[in-house]
């Protein structure tokens, strides 16, 4: 099914539902396109942080500690 038919196929089951119905519809409808902005923002910003360069001096840093460094191991 394309974008537009199923939106014209809920355009047509909104008319039918009483307006209280509508009104959780419409609720339920800014939730998810809030839910979807809010994955957007996060995906860009993450995006943002793996092409930039602020870091990468730690790539360049020694380790300081190894495993040996542990004095107690659990497991």
């Amino acid at each position: 099914m394309t974008k537009e038919s199923i939106t014209s196929k809920t355009i047509q089951v909104l008319k039918k539902l009483p307006k209280e119905k509508v009104a959780e519809v419409a609720d339920f409808a800014d939730y998810i396109l809030k839910k979807f902005e809010d994955q957007s923002i996060i995906e860009g910003i993450r995006s943002m942080a793996e092409k930039s360069d602020t870091f990468s001096f730690l790539k360049d840093e020694e380790d300081l500690y190894d495993e040996s460094d542990i004095i107690e191991k659990f497991k």
